[in-house]
């Protein structure tokens, strides 16, 4: 394994890559919040045209 002088060095480029893991669960997490949120939305809006109410 040979040395790198500093231009070398200073060439390196590393980690600005931004398809990462992070970024994927972050988009999951994301899309999952919306789905449940339309689900949670429909269930509403069905509940009120319909009547049909769970009693607490």
């Amino acid at each position: 394994m040979r040395e790198l002088n500093k231009t070398e060095l200073l060439n390196i480029d590393g980690g600005n890559n931004w398809l990462t893991t992070a970024f994927f669960t972050a988009v999951t997490k994301s899309i999952e919040s919306l789905l449940e949120l339309g689900r949670s939305l429909g269930t509403a809006i069905r509940s009120a045209i319909t009547g049909n109410v769970c009693p607490v």
